[in-house]
């Protein structure tokens, strides 16, 4: 029976402190921009239903934008916390 090598040692996340508090703004800004698409379903509901884009009513085109936002900023988010551990884990130059 084969087994696999010894777990990685990990160590300490420096850069920890800078991804939470990037982690809970991009989560403030996708929370205003929902709370906009649930204000305007509850405060105009009638308003959902013109069309704004290409024969789509505002309701499917603030909706697709709202799945395109989250995966933006799941990529920018990515991308930023990755160039944080490298500057200050000092994991630039090791080829992990």
């Amino acid at each position: 029976m084969a087994g696999h090598g010894p777990a990685s040692d990990w160590g300490e996340d420096k850069a920890s402190d800078y991804k939470e508090k990037l982690g809970i703004y991009l989560f403030i800004v996708y929370c205003i921009v929902y709370a906009g698409f649930v204000a305007i379903n509850t405060l105009s509901p009638k308003l959902m239903g013109v069309v704004v884009f290409a024969g789509l009513n505002l309701a499917c085109v603030y909706g697709f934008g709202l799945i395109i936002l989250a995966i933006i900023m799941g990529v920018i988010y990515n991308a930023m916390c990755s160039a944080a551990e490298d500057r200050m884990n000092n994991t630039a130059g090791e080829g992990n």
